[in-house]
């Protein structure tokens, strides 16, 4: 039999299929090679088709913070959990030099950093896989301000909105920043927010609305605070209905004011400086509508411990109509015995709980609030090192994180955040703990998607 020695060419519908599959950072090499290829896998047909595809393919972020040092990885988020679901994380990259009181922001994928030394004190948003970065302008704010992250899905813009001096009525409450413009800098929001005390959490975007909750609002003693992304306007949200939560885990310390003068005494008596990150309360974005989610401990009769998860659903904007579930979840020794944090609840409604500390073994729970049921996943390969009890990070995870190529592309983002120079002391980071990470080439990336594809059209075939 003679070889044929012309092949036939590979239809252009496999390749394009075939390539939006691939990991985001393959794409981008891919682009390198030629204008052509450049052009295909810039257009929007395939940026959109790419963004469907990672959609259909959620992933969990994990952030590991220790001593001011960040790292990334990833693992498959299972749609349907099982009891014995074991799953190996990817590792990302590093990041040395945050000194906020407060955990990393994240909106569609990118990060923010309301402090890094790398910067001199000022933000820094980071693309989490690919390592690429952009420090923002210093901003002149209260010492205790938040800053947050919120994406325009319409108009694919993303903006930082920083809080300067929220509770002062003679200065800027909040500055805005929109990335992507020729030149990073922040400005003042044409429609004031309303003064608050203090912010108390962390942001959420859900589209593209960014949310979060504030304090000592006129007569209400807590609010969320929404800002519409694209028209820039603030709005409040009546949050009384969770006024006993705040209360349990976020009592107010006495206040010190020896040796303060008069006007930082009038500043503190108005905030009454709190711990920060000690709420057990957390906004999530349920089904595309805001909720909020407190979980807190209670014993059986028979000396067990048993875990109760509260949740609040925002069914109405205009009425502020909230909508309230109260649920225990089932026996499990591993969650009834560790420390752990909700990370948030994916597309198909599962409550996602993450351990709170890297150990050995490390597990994920997938609560489905429908169906009652509670399922342990196993994740490994954050390394020996991480690991080890006396290095224990901690943990950070965020639900559903697509890869978007217009997100790997935006403008004023760096090449590698592994070559920043702190700006503290102008010397390239030296991370405190070492992760090998087996490289992997185009190739076997192709390889391994091509695999996957036969896969999943063996599986089609079976159930036909």
């Amino acid at each position: 039999m003679k070889r044929r020695s012309i092949m036939e060419p590979i239809p252009t519908d496999l390749i394009t299929e075939v390539f939006s599959r691939l990991p985001a950072k393959s794409i981008a090499r891919f682009r390198t090679l030629s204008k052509q290829w450049a052009s295909k896998f810039s257009s929007t047909d395939f940026t959109d088709l790419f963004l469907r595809r990672s959609s259909n393919r959620p992933r969990l972020l994990f952030g590991v913070k220790k001593c001011g040092e960040w790292l990334f990885f990833s693992s498959p988020q299972p749609q349907n959990p099982s009891l014995s679901s074991v799953v190996a994380v990817d590792y990302h990259i590093k990041i040395s030099g945050d000194v906020s009181k407060y955990i990393c922001g994240y909106a569609s994928g990118l990060i923010y950093f309301p402090d890094m030394c790398i910067a001199h004190g000022a933000p820094v948003i980071c693309n989490p896989i690919s390592g690429m970065y952009g420090i923002l302008p210093e901003l002149d704010r209260y010492r205790k301000a938040r800053g947050f992250l919120g994406f325009d899905p319409i108009e694919k813009q993303f903006k930082a909105l920083s809080e300067v001096y929220a509770f002062c009525d003679q200065r800027d409450h909040h500055q805005i920043l929109t990335l992507g413009t020729e030149e990073l800098s922040w400005r003042s929001s044409t429609i004031q927010c309303p003064k608050y005390d203090s912010s108390l959490s962390e942001g959420i975007c859900i589209n593209g609305v960014l949310y979060y909750l504030a304090d000592s609002v006129r007569d209400l003693p807590c609010v969320i605070v929404s800002f519409d992304v694209r028209s820039e306007e603030f709005k409040f949200i009546d949050a009384q209905c969770f006024s006993e939560q705040l209360a349990e885990t976020h009592e107010r310390p006495p206040l010190n004011l020896e040796g303060q003068d008069v006007m930082e005494m009038l500043l503190a008596t108005m905030r009454m400086d709190r711990p920060t990150n000690t709420i057990k309360l957390i906004l999530v974005n349920y089904k595309g509508k805001l909720g909020a989610i407190y979980w807190k401990y209670a014993n059986n009769a028979d000396g067990r411990r048993t875990l109760e998860l509260r949740m609040w659903v925002l069914e109405d904007v205009e009425k502020q109509e909230w909508l309230k579930n109260v649920y225990t979840l089932p026996e499990n020794e591993v969650l009834e015995s560790c420390d752990f944090s909700v990370a948030g609840v994916t597309a198909s409604g599962d409550i996602v709980l993450s351990m709170k500390h890297v150990c050995k073994p490390f597990y994920v729970f997938y609560f489905n609030p429908e169906r009652n049921t509670l399922q342990s996943v196993e994740i490994q390969g954050f390394g020996a090192n991480l690991e080890a009890p006396e290095n224990r990070g901690t943990v950070y995870a965020f639900v559903d994180h697509v890869e978007d190529l217009s997100v790997f592309d935006a403008k004023q983002l760096k090449s590698s955040i592994s070559h920043a120079t702190h700006g503290c002391c102008n010397k390239e980071e030296q991370p405190t703990f070492h992760y090998e990470k087996a490289k992997t080439t185009e190739r076997q990336d192709m390889k391994e998607t091509v695999g996957k594809m036969k896969t999943e059209e063996e599986g089609d075939n079976e159930k036909e």
